[in-house]
């Protein structure tokens, strides 16, 4: 089991040897964002980082020179698409005239094998020593029997894709503690993951983003670019998370998209839970039934048919 000391954040820790740093948006649409105060606070250290997202937008509207491998597209700020929703070349825009490398790869929703052919490509011609998947949200977290899973289909074949890639480094960091209650899952659950996690050696630990950090700064300045860009379909995860580095608390409105919804935004959305992502993958219990999808709508059927079997926990009230 490796050693961590409280002196040094054991995300950090663990990112140390690397050079060549893989932050990408595990769930879709905007979670690329959620990786973005970790990238620059690696990008001021000297460390190489990419940015890569599973992608909602129409990709296949593209122009075919952006593509680099069958299921990689390159968005740089001058791609262009016929898409309204292209949150990766808004993000590629907003990092180039904030003088920051401006590259954000994108991936159609795929199944494993071929979502993990896109990563494997990236890992090889970046040469890649780490890889961290980033959630807005939890549900990624989840192995399977808790009471509701949330949204999965896309975080779990992200976690499977990256599961069975040889990286001396992989980990799975979660911003926006409490979002996915909209989606019904149950945080107790959470907690109770990272516990288990924790007796694995698998829990990297909790780390705040400071509001008056550039981390912050810069964050709210790309959500909010976002929002204006996409205002019909802003995130809304995102929002929240960045109205949590701010110190807003409760019903922090932002969006007509959330209105008639009472939002409960507070601190612990601007924390990234960590974990080890092999120790995470081992404990899902339906990992194996997706090793050999191609297409999303597969795995969707075969989550489907694993809840139809399981036996689910009973939810619990958070007791404090």
């Amino acid at each position: 089991m490796t050693e961590f000391s409280l002196t040094t954040p054991p995300l950090f820790a663990a990112l140390a040897p690397a050079r060549s740093v893989l932050i990408a948006g595990a769930g879709g649409g905007f979670d690329v964002y959620a990786g973005l105060p970790l990238a620059i606070a690696l990008w001021r250290s000297g460390v190489r980082v990419h940015l890569a997202n599973l992608s909602f937008s129409e990709l296949v509207l593209i122009d075919r020179d952006s593509w680099v491998a069958e299921h990689v597209v390159a968005v740089t700020p001058d791609t262009t698409s016929p898409d309204w929703y292209f949150p990766e070349g808004t993000l590629a825009r907003w990092l180039a005239a904030h003088d920051l490398p401006s590259t954000v790869y994108a991936f159609p929703p795929l199944g494993v094998q071929l979502l993990r052919e896109a990563y494997r490509h990236l890992v090889g011609t970046l040469d890649i020593d780490a890889v961290v998947l980033v959630d807005g949200g939890t549900d990624i977290l989840l192995r399977g029997d808790e009471s509701n899973l949330g949204t999965p289909v896309e975080d779990i074949a992200s976690l499977a894709a990256v599961a069975g890639l040889d990286v001396p480094v992989k980990l799975v960091s979660c911003l926006g503690f409490g979002i996915d209650a909209h989606d019904g899952v149950n945080h107790v659950e959470v907690l109770e993951n990272l516990a288990a996690l924790d007796r694995d050696g698998g829990y990297l630990g909790a780390l705040s983003i400071p509001n008056t950090s550039r981390e912050a700064a810069l964050y709210r300045a790309a959500v909010a670019d976002a929002q204006a860009a996409t205002p019909a379909r802003p995130s809304i995860v995102n929002g929240q998370i960045a109205a949590a580095t701010r110190g807003a608390f409760g019903d922090a409105q932002f969006t007509q998209r959330t209105s008639g919804s009472p939002l409960f935004v507070n601190p612990l959305m601007a924390i990234y839970f960590t974990v080890d992502l092999d120790k995470l993958a081992a404990r899902c219990l339906y990992l194996d039934r997706l090793e050999n999808t191609l297409g999303r709508r597969q795995v969707t059927g075969r989550i489907e048919a694993f809840r139809n079997e399981v036996s689910t926990r009973i939810p619990r009230a958070f007791p404090h």
